[in-house]
């Protein structure tokens, strides 16, 4: 009989607060009893990677992972790798240092966080104590991004949808998106200064947590513009335990392994 687990894959990070900021959003999912719950990271944590959890899961009689990668978009280069090494797929897009991890449980693979309402919601309170008169305001959602072929339009993809979310979501006059990578923050400023003047820019983060992205790099490259921003990232925040929660009920009701209710 099939026994599942799930395994909450972030990308990991130096700053302690960034990792517990990850494990109190995993700890707050709340799963059947049966079904055992492990937070892992791609790098960086040492003693909590992949593999790790993989085989903290199997001790635990675990025949099936549901693997939640806890990233932005499907566009990162990340969920590639990722992919591959869990046997999701069999070669990789890009070149990777990564090896199939040692395993024997099936993996069941989910989207990363992409263009979701839940999502887009929870963007829309990181940013509504910034907005005066949405009418005369313009949303700029501005990502990581990349620069690889496939991966750059699947990222535009997502932030140009999360961007319409919020717009509607808030009100505001227009809502546009900008990558870090490749640097696109000055170019959608220059023509909104053309064809909005007068309006107020506010800027929203998407990224998990809060770090150096949203502290350094993304007010250096607006050093020249009149903005709003408070840097505020996804995490911390009880929908983003739901969303967790929602991947991985989809799988379990499609495999028929529970009844949940």
């Amino acid at each position: 009989m099939s026994k599942f687990g799930v395994m909450v894959i972030s990308h990991g990070s130096r700053s302690k607060e960034w990792v517990r900021l990850v494990d109190d959003a995993v700890a707050q999912v709340r799963l059947p009893a049966q079904v055992p719950v492990v937070s892992v990271f791609l790098e960086l944590i040492e003693g909590r990677l992949i593999q790790d959890g993989i085989r903290m899961l199997e001790e635990m009689g675990v025949t099936d992972i549901v693997a939640v990668p806890l990233f932005i978009s499907s566009g990162s280069t990340h969920i590639d790798e990722i992919s591959y090494a869990l046997g999701v797929i069999d070669h990789p897009t890009l070149p990777t240092d990564m090896v199939p991890f040692e395993r024997k449980a099936v993996i069941h693979f989910t989207p990363p966080i992409d263009d979701d309402p839940e999502i887009a919601g929870i963007l829309y309170e990181k940013v509504r104590e910034l907005s005066a008169d949405p009418s005369r305001e313009l949303l700029l959602l501005v990502g990581h991004g990349s620069v690889e072929k496939g991966f750059h339009g699947r990222w535009r993809q997502v932030l140009e949808g999360l961007a319409s979310r919020v717009q509607t979501l808030g009100g505001f006059d227009a809502a546009d998106a900008a990558m870090l990578l490749p640097d696109q923050i000055n170019f959608k400023l220059r023509l909104w200064q053309k064809r909005k003047p007068g309006h107020r820019v506010i800027v929203a983060p998407l990224f998990l947590s809060e770090g150096y992205f949203t502290r350094e790099v993304i007010p250096s490259r607006l050093k020249d513009w009149a903005y709003s921003y408070n840097g505020r990232a996804l995490l911390p925040h009880p929908l983003m335990s739901g969303w967790i929660e929602g991947r991985v009920l989809t799988v379990l009701r499609a495999k028929s392994e529970l009844i949940l209710r």
